[in-house]
């Protein structure tokens, strides 16, 4: 496979990945996503994404062989206008997208479940995806989201593990009859709550459902829940950061399903 070099700040391809990592929008046009990091790539390669173009830079360590459409091969000035992350290590990708529906999303015989609502903030996204590959969770289910899956900061503040975790988007009206088609019981959490999570039996197949910082929960999964659930606060603060609470409840889950 032949090897492009170009070392124009102008080059059309380097805006186009300029564009695709500031602008949602765009990357949804065109179905391509940048990604950055040797780890991540592979990451994405596993987890059944497609490189559209593969961007190396030698003077930055650039140099390792993945199946690409394309492969380009840029100096440093050029890669660090295209990258996001300090101390990139010489690798960009442009991934194509894949269709992340819940029909897509594969249960084992004693599923549990992530689902947030509107969730903003892509760092929280990220950090609850890592959260879900450390405790093998079977999906995370994002309804009505406020920033897109495929956002840089989700990639780098998950680490990859957005492509190796079942993920799902869709609307919370769908999120919640997929979950009563497969008989998984709902628990919401909200701060108005009467129990306490850990009061909870998560053995049987079990979806958590957690809400936006500043309001919680619409009024669907509250009305919906077969529990709604709180964590004990002591302190003068009446929440916790959304990856935060889902870690607690997740990392309880666990405890009673294995140990």
């Amino acid at each position: 496979m032949s090897i492009e070099t170009v070392n124009s700040l102008q080059n059309a391809g380097v805006k186009n990945a300029v564009h695709l990592r500031e602008k949602s929008r765009e990357r949804s046009r065109q179905q391509l996503f940048p990604v950055e990091g040797k780890r991540e790539i592979q990451m994405a390669v596993s987890g059944g994404y497609s490189i559209d173009t593969l961007y190396l830079c030698p003077d930055l360590g650039g140099n390792f062989d993945l199946p690409a459409a394309k492969t380009v091969q840029v100096g440093k000035k050029v890669f660090e206008k295209m990258a996001y992350r300090e101390n990139p290590d010489g690798a960009l990708a442009l991934i194509q997208m894949k269709d992340n529906g819940l029909q897509d999303v594969k249960l084992s015989d004693n599923p549990f479940i992530i689902v947030l609502e509107s969730v903003e903030k892509p760092g929280n996204l990220g950090a609850v995806l890592r959260t879900a590959d450390a405790a093998a969770v079977d999906a995370v289910i994002v309804c009505d989201p406020a920033c897109d899956i495929f956002n840089p900061n989700v990639i780098r503040s998950s680490l990859g593990c957005v492509f190796v975790t079942g993920v799902a988007v869709c609307s919370s009206d769908e999120a919640l009859q997929w979950l009563k088609n497969n008989n998984i019981r709902i628990f919401a959490a909200e701060l108005e709550a009467s129990k306490w999570h850990s009061d909870m039996d998560y053995t049987a197949p079990s979806a958590i459902v957690m809400g936006k910082e500043s309001t919680g929960l619409s009024r669907l999964w509250i009305d919906n829940a077969h529990e709604r659930v709180k964590i004990p606060m002591k302190g003068k603060i009446d929440s916790l950061n959304v990856s935060v609470s889902t870690a607690i409840i997740t990392f309880e889950a666990l405890r009673q399903r294995y140990l």
